[in-house]
């Protein structure tokens, strides 16, 4: 049997606590060896043996390493816009970057092999995806800059200023690219609307 014959795509969905367990213990085996090496270096084996399962039963989980890497960046991105939500509003936009920033700097390793990894594309659509519902709910919007604009630009804005940030070898502290993130990305695009 092959292994994408072996994958069972209802898994992904399923509340049985075994089969969340297997699921949590695999995205933690993979952040574990993000923290060590490239995702091209790692293994579906290693994956498998620093999680404590079978071979086999990543497979019953994910078609392979990217689609475990993808749900780790889809729960990431959600907790990104958790910490972005404020910086999309009229209160201390400032103070929501550094959060969201320091969030990233603490997550380093992780957001590197995310933003440069592959899974960049699928961080800048559910960043767009989680940021459409939010702004789905602004109040007097700004006519002449759609929401779905402002949430485009402000998103490319992120995911681009965060991949530079991390790809630096002497990179700018935390401070100052919350600063610059405010000031160049979201202030020229959020602040319309609230004035």
């Amino acid at each position: 049997m092959t292994q994408s014959k072996i994958f069972r795509a209802d898994y992904s969905t399923a509340k049985d606590a075994r089969i969340q367990q297997t699921r949590v213990a695999l995205r933690k085996a993979l952040l574990q060896l993000l923290d060590e090496k490239s995702l091209e270096q790692i293994t579906v084996r290693e994956i498998a043996a620093v999680a404590s399962v079978g071979y086999t039963t990543f497979f019953r989980h994910y078609p392979g390493k990217e689609e475990l890497l993808n749900e780790i960046a889809a729960a990431e991105i959600k907790q990104l816009i958790e910490l972005a939500i404020p910086v999309l509003g009229p209160i201390d936009s400032g103070k929501a970057a550094l959060t969201m920033c320091s969030y990233v700097a603490e997550h380093k390793a992780l957001w590197s092999t995310l933003l440069t990894g592959g899974a960049a594309n699928v961080l800048r659509e559910e960043f767009i995806k989680l940021s459409l519902q939010v702004a789905a709910s602004w109040e007097g919007a700004d006519d002449e800059l759609p929401a779905e604009v402002g949430v485009i630009l402000v998103t490319s804005g992120t995911i681009e200023l965060l991949a530079w940030w991390l790809k630096q070898k002497n990179p700018i502290s935390v401070e100052k690219l919350a600063v610059i993130y405010d000031r160049t990305i979201v202030s020229p695009v959020i602040r319309p609307q609230w004035s």
